[in-house]
Order: structure tokens, then C-alpha cells, then sequence
């Protein structure tokens, strides 16, 4: 399944940049940056449990959120991309 996931981490507050890092890593062993705080990431189900769990840990939530857009299997069809920085297909073989 194809999730989209979003944070906001406040840079302001106590430790935020060190936490801010450690989302952006945690989203980046997952998926691919699509734009500043957002990421795609094909997941099956344990892995999002997982990842889920991992980006709660990391956060502050009285200051920091994250938003997770489950868009599923048949994501090919529900999500449209105009303007520069194609995204890759997560789901084919990477060749170098």
C-alpha cells in the first residue's frame, strides 16, 4: 500500500532540529522524499506498524505532528503529479 506520510517538527523548541533529523531518516529507510516534509512510502502492513510506531517515539507531540495518508493498493490511480521532480515508481527494480 502506498502511504503518504507529513510531519511538522518544531525546530523552536528543545532538541527540535535533532528530532526533525531523526523523522526525516526514519521516512527516508522507508520511502521517498516527494517534497520538503513529505514522503511516499510503499509499505506492507507490519511495516507501517512499525514505521508508525517509530516516528511516535521520535516526536514531541505537544509541539511536532504527523499526518499518515493511507491511499492503498490501487494508489496508481489516485495520485497525479504536475510541475518538476518526477517521482520514481517504488514498485520497479532500481538500475543503476
Amino acid at each position: 500500500m502506498l502511504v503518504l506520510i507529513t510531519y511538522d517538527v518544531s525546530t523552536s523548541s528543545k532538541g527540535g532540529t535533532k528530532r526533525l533529523r531523526k523523522v526525516s531518516k526514519a521516512c527516508q529507510n522507508y520511502g521517498q522524499r516527494v517534497q520538503n516534509s513529505v514522503f511516499e512510502c510503499i509499505l506492507d502492513a507490519t511495516q507501517y506498524t512499525i514505521l508508525k510506531h517509530e516516528l511516535e517515539q521520535l516526536i514531541d507531540s505537544t509541539t511536532d505532528s504527523l499526518r499518515f495518508y493511507n491511499l492503498g493498493n490501487n494508489h496508481k490511480t489516485k495520485v497525479e503529479h504536475i510541475g518538476i521532480k518526477e517521482s520514481i515508481d517504488l514498485e520497479e527494480p532500481l538500475l543503476f
